[in-house]
């Protein structure tokens, strides 16, 4: 086996995701054979430091030897059971120790198979919750420049203009609030009075707020501060509005903390994760909800009050021992501080960025870094430029518009992020 004859293979048959084919008649598919740590390998022996978590969900390493002992060893004991009517020990251990590590007050988990289901999830069952209390709440609001998935609950509540466009005639119903324009306190206060107002005026259709805390991801890396976590909370609690925090991407460590909204000490109504949470492993994804969340539905049969959502792979064995195992990882090697201390040497090497006369901002949170770009138009498709350039040179990066980011894996070295840094500062530097 080799590239060339793979990748042939692939375009006979696959359609890939988030991508325009046509492209790979002149950009060549890269088949990976292999992976180990931060590095993907080709057929060729060429190696790729995984500089974007293979789409932010790979968190410490690719093959990774205890990860795959766990997996390997629920393997021969249980693949995958129905979860309803029956349970089994890795779903229920992981359930206990996530309610444990998650904010306080979030005290039931709800399974599904991927961020976007379980995005589904949050928003039914903040709607049936109202329902279950006699009223009827229909409508959601967003965060301007959001994005919460693809499936159509998830979408409608996103604000990717390509996307509303094309599948308007399909989508509920959902409003936009201003997401701070900056990292700054002022303008998280500004964002937030913005929402108190549209309370103010719809709090009695609105259900729930949805958000993605600190960081917008597809948003281009689009970051705020804690304090507006704070002021939303506040603001729902006093309007009768659910939270709803989609953790899918930011959650297990991206910002410094476990969990992002740990950074604002708030409890959502509604806690979304996923990617992270088998460590990049397998699909799994989970919502996490409070008793005053879970008592709404709890009653006789014939009260007709039950959730009504279920996947087929709900709670998998096999995705459940690969979460058990990355939790694992966080509690004996002292993962959060380790990533501090990364988060430091990021923060350092990104501050060369300012040098260039083509860069327009940098911002940081966490074990997440972005670079704006100057003079920016799709026509001139200059993230495939700089994507190009980086391959060649051993990384990957998948920038977002104008915007060219970094979230590796948790085990990178420094000399890693020095590669990985340079080689996008090298790639910015011949743009011009």
């Amino acid at each position: 086996m080799n590239n060339l004859e793979l990748k042939n293979r692939d375009l006979d048959v696959l359609w890939h995701p988030c991508t325009q084919m046509k492209d790979h008649e002149t950009l060549p598919l890269i088949p990976i054979k292999q992976a180990h740590g931060v590095y993907l390998e080709d057929f060729e022996g060429n190696r790729y430091i995984d500089a974007i978590s293979s789409w932010w969900v790979n968190l410490f390493g690719h093959t990774n030897v205890y990860i795959n002992e766990k997996i390997k060893e629920q393997l021969d004991t249980l693949e995958h059971v129905i979860l309803a009517g029956f349970t089994h020990e890795q779903v229920v251990r992981l359930s206990e120790r996530l309610v444990k590590l998650s904010p306080a007050g979030l005290e039931k988990c709800f399974y599904s198979d991927n961020g976007s289901s379980a995005v589904e999830v949050a928003l039914k069952m903040s709607f049936h919750a109202h329902r279950n209390d006699g009223k009827t709440k229909s409508l959601f609001v967003s965060l301007t420049n959001s994005y919460h998935g693809e499936t159509i609950g998830a979408l409608s509540v996103g604000d990717v203009e390509l996307y509303k466009q094309t599948y308007k005639p399909l989508l509920i119903h959902s409003i936009q609030t201003p997401v701070p324009k900056d990292m700054s306190i002022e303008a998280a206060h500004i964002a937030a009075c913005g929402f108190e107002e549209l309370c103010k005026k719809r709090a009695g259709e609105i259900s729930a707020i949805i958000l993605e805390p600190l960081v917008q991801g597809a948003g281009s890396m689009h970051m705020y501060h804690p304090e507006f976590l704070r002021f939303v909370r506040n603001t729902c609690n006093k309007y009768d509005v659910h939270l709803i925090a989609d953790e899918v991407m930011v959650g297990f460590g991206r910002t410094g903390e476990l969990f992002a909204c740990q950074k604002a000490d708030i409890t959502p109504d509604f806690l979304v994760l996923s990617k992270g949470l088998t460590g990049g492993y397998l699909p799994l994804s989970v919502v996490l909800t409070t008793n005053t969340i879970y008592t709404k539905f709890y009653c006789d049969y014939s009260e007709h009050k039950a959730f009504l959502h279920s996947h087929s792979y709900t709670g998998n064995a096999l995705a459940c021992a690969a979460a058990n195992a990355t939790l694992d990882i966080f509690e004996n090697d002292n993962v959060i501080e380790k990533n501090r201390i990364i988060i430091k040497y990021m923060s350092e090497k990104l501050q060369k960025f300012r040098e260039l006369e083509n860069v327009e901002s940098i911002r940081q949170t966490g074990m997440i870094c972005a670079v704006k770009l100057k003079g920016y138009s799709p026509e001139r498709r200059i993230g495939l430029n700089i994507y190009r350039h980086c391959l060649k040179n051993g990384v990957l990066l998948r920038p977002l518009g104008d915007v060219i980011y970094f979230m590796p894996p948790y085990i990178i070295t420094s000399e890693e992020i020095d590669t990985m840094m340079d080689t996008a500062y090298e790639a910015i530097k011949l743009l011009d």
